[in-house]
């Protein structure tokens, strides 16, 4: 089992620019890029152990090279002044074509770095917008994707403006576990390794050095995520499905309130990729990466990238 090692990834833009931070599980095979979700960094989501083990050692164990990044405003990347003002004083930080600029930072930094390797890249929930509008524009770059509980098009009326909710919001342990457990039925067991987040949730806390100043405790994450989340509700999806060529795995839990049936035949009907399929992992949720139900995906995901590429 390999430990990342950590690096620090400048953007471009001179001295106000934000600085990213780029884990690196080094292996002998295909380069593969995670990029997270709308509310924790990698350290929690692809690099967390639970029983010793992460999706990144298993990745590693696997074969790959395997890499993550915080996006700016996550995590160990810096946090943007936008932040730090008053949230309705600016514009949701983080959208989607930000994202996808950051995520090109990191794949040309991979792919320097491999000598041009083409990059797999598994996204979770909203990152897989922003690693969607990055393989339409950049299909020469990306070699497989995984798209893990991915967010589709729908037609809600009634939601809010997504361009109104502000440049950030704090988030409790209290407000996540809510959010973790809200599809479980409720005659079943947790399905969460951790019930409580227990380890989890101080140790997500620990990401923002001013969580223990508010009350309760609440880690600041950008509202970019959440309002492109709310304009792909409302018919609006910040990338165009039919570009995206590279072959294409969805991977979701068969409660997943946020990528149900619907959703996921939308996206295989629309993608561009000649190659694409649909699993589905039972007794699972949109987080099932920190779920019983993990070796599920481990192994869609996994298996998926394995196969030879046209």
């Amino acid at each position: 089992m390999a430990d990342s090692a950590q690096t620090y990834l400048n953007l471009p833009g001179g001295e106000e620019a934000d600085t990213l931070l780029l884990r690196r599980w080094p292996g002998g095979g295909d380069p593969v890029l995670y990029v997270h979700g709308a509310t924790f960094p990698s350290a929690l989501s692809v690099g967390y152990r639970f029983g010793g083990l992460s999706w990144a050692d298993q990745l590693h164990d696997r074969g790959f090279d395997v890499w993550a990044f915080d996006f700016a405003g996550f995590g160990d990347s810096t946090r943007p002044a936008a932040m730090n003002g008053p949230a309705q004083a600016n514009p949701p930080f983080g959208r989607a074509p930000e994202a996808a600029f950051q995520i090109g930072t990191v794949i040309d930094h991979i792919r320097k770095a491999r000598n041009g390797a083409q990059v797999h890249v598994v996204a979770h929930s909203w990152g897989t917008m922003a690693a969607g509008l990055f393989a339409g524009d950049r299909p020469e770059a990306v070699g497989r994707l995984v798209f893990f509980g991915p967010i589709a098009q729908r037609r809600i009326e009634g939601l809010p403006s997504p361009g109104q909710i502000g440049a950030w919001r704090d988030v409790s342990v209290a407000d996540q576990l809510k959010r973790f457990v809200e599809d479980v039925p409720p005659d079943h067991p947790p399905v969460l390794i951790e019930p409580e987040l227990a380890q989890w949730g101080p140790t997500w806390l620990a990401t923002d050095p001013d969580a223990g100043c508010r009350t309760p405790p609440a880690v600041r994450i950008p509202n970019g995520p959440q309002a492109d989340i709310i304009a792909a509700m409302s018919g609006q999806l910040a990338y165009d499905p039919r570009r995206v060529v590279a072959p294409l795995l969805i991977v979701r839990g068969a409660w997943d309130n946020l990528c149900r049936d619907a959703d996921a035949a939308s996206l295989i009907d629309t993608l561009g990729a000649k190659e694409k399929a649909d699993v589905v992992i039972p007794a699972a949720t949109h987080l099932m990466h920190l779920e019983l139900g993990r070796e599920g995906l481990f192994a869609a995901a996994a298996d998926w990238l394995l196969r030879p590429t046209a």
